[in-house]
């Protein structure tokens, strides 16, 4: 299909930006709105970034999904990245769905978000980290940086610290509770923990 007739989709929600962040994730661009179980970043029920926060900071997976409603807790997703000053966001602003699924190999970022506008208004975020390989080449892009190993940073200017965390998607090969200890280094390494 030619890209001038797939329809270009605007990022449906503003960045979440609690007082005193401290670390921006980051990940593509949300999945159609049919697969949300919330309006919110990560609202597919069977990604797992939720699931690594709540095995984080909860000592449980599932502390922040509500199994009798299907759906993760729209208010303790909130509170929790507010208690812990951790802002979200995702590397595209305009997105077009090449093969209309949310797979970041099938989609064509059209406009990337101004990473660096955006931390003007985070004056503690020294650290953006990114959920998966399509995100780190767009930091890196925005950055003028190499993208780091999974697990690992690069410095960009104005000393920023650039992470390249593993995918949240099921479809990535890896554990929840590896993936976990991935993000638990990030944020021993930010101060959060």
């Amino acid at each position: 299909m030619d890209n001038e007739v797939i329809k270009i989709e605007e990022h449906p929600w503003a960045p979440f930006v609690p007082d005193g962040a401290k670390v921006l994730i980051m990940g593509t661009f949300p999945p159609g709105d049919h697969r949300w179980s919330m309006d919110f970043y990560y609202p597919n029920p069977t990604n797992d970034f939720w699931r690594i926060m709540g095995l984080i900071f909860l000592g449980d997976k599932n502390a922040l999904y509500d199994e009798s409603m299907k759906r993760f807790d729209l208010d303790a997703v909130k509170s929790l990245m507010t208690e812990k000053h951790i802002a979200l966001n995702d590397t595209a602003r305009k997105v077009r769905r090449l093969k209309g699924n949310a797979s970041d190999k099938y989609l064509e970022i059209v406009e990337p978000v101004p990473l660096y506008d955006l931390l003007e208004s985070m004056p503690d975020c020294r650290t953006v980290a990114t959920t998966g390989e399509k995100a780190a080449g767009v930091v890196a892009d925005l950055t003028g940086t190499e993208v780091p190993k999974m697990g690992e940073c690069v410095e960009a200017p104005g000393g920023l610290s650039v992470w390249r965390m593993p995918s949240t998607s099921r479809a990535y090969p890896m554990k929840a509770e590896v993936k976990a200890e991935y993000y638990r280094r990030l944020l021993e390494a930010t101060g959060i923990l």
